[in-house]
């Protein structure tokens, strides 16, 4: 069973979470209590993020530095493979241009049919801090289609180079990403759309949302989608208000508007827990609204938020 098969399976809107690995040389202490305090809530699949690896700069002496290349959060595929053992939960590690190239991507296919771990989230992923603009790595793909066609190929039995896997294993599954407010480098919205239906027409089974929190603008994506023939699940992403400094963060980092009526509740939030309580009442009621008009799932962003995600899933599940 896969994505697919689980929202075609279930009546009604099912729950689901994103994590990331764990910073590296933290353990797994905290990741694993983030999947045990939602457990209660019946997940039906987590998503594991894949983080590239970026530059970093030590004193060495004499006003001089070193500058290193370092994964601040390796191990996805293991902890995907962790979490499938220990809770027996679906995994979706999330596979990604950024920082790899062909031979890279290859290996983690491999590694990924291996463990038996056949479901896959692919995204071209974020650009190296020091860039001004995303560039993929020497011999990478340089856009999630790209990749996409490596998967293909890997399904069909033939790796990139063109040879043959002699023992092809079971054929990945996989969704995408789309952005209702348009991703920050396309010319308009239906540009956007345009490379979604792409990824759909190449194979993408259903596409998971940028995270937002104006739902008629999830509204509006998915009937523009739809007019475009885009016709695979777009499951909505979530995450709720849950510090003060996420009013200037959350916009910058994610290109999200915040609704006049929620921008005007938390500005008038002295603390955290304030401006928290804003936002679980603010991502209950969006969360009602997208189960009342059908949803097919209901896909949280963990960070910094995981109280947050329990108590609205208590009130909506």
């Amino acid at each position: 069973m896969n994505v697919i098969d689980i929202i075609n399976s279930r009546q009604g809107t099912a729950f689901s979470f994103e994590v990331l690995p764990p910073l590296k040389g933290t353990g797994t202490q905290n990741l694993f209590h983030t999947i045990e305090r939602l457990l209660e809530f019946n997940p039906r699949y987590v998503n594991i993020t894949t983080h590239r690896s970026e530059y970093v700069y030590h004193e060495v002496g004499n006003g001089l530095m070193q500058r290193q290349r370092i994964r601040r959060r390796p191990g996805t595929i293991a902890i995907a493979a962790s979490i499938q053992q220990k809770y027996g939960l679906h995994v979706v590690p999330h596979i990604v241009c950024s920082g790899n190239n062909r031979e890279d991507l290859e290996y983690m296919l491999l590694d990924l049919q291996f463990l038996g771990v056949n479901d896959l989230l692919v995204l071209r992923g974020d650009k190296a801090k020091e860039d001004a603009s995303f560039q993929p790595t020497e011999d990478g793909p340089a856009h999630a289609t790209e990749l996409i066609e490596q998967i293909n190929k890997f399904n069909k039995g033939q790796f990139w180079d063109g040879s043959d896997i002699k023992v092809p294993g079971v054929p990945f599954q996989y969704g995408v990403a789309c952005y209702p407010e348009k991703h920050e480098e396309a010319a308009n919205l239906e540009a956007d759309l345009q490379v979604l239906k792409q990824k759909a027409d190449m194979g993408a089974q259903y596409a998971v949302t940028q995270l937002f929190y104006d739902n008629e603008k999830y509204f509006h994506f998915v009937e523009k989608a739809r007019t475009m023939g885009i016709n695979i699940p777009i499951i909505p992403g979530l995450k709720p208000l849950a510090k003060l400094n996420q009013l200037t963060v959350i916009p910058k980092t994610f290109h999200c508007d915040l609704p006049s009526d929620l921008y005007q509740e938390a500005v008038k939030c002295k603390t955290d827990e304030e401006i928290k309580q804003v936002g679980i009442e603010w991502c209950v009621k969006q969360c009602k609204e997208l189960m009342q008009k059908g949803a097919p799932s209901l896909h949280f962003y963990t960070v910094s938020a995981v109280d947050s995600i329990a108590q609205i899933a208590k009130q909506i599940y």
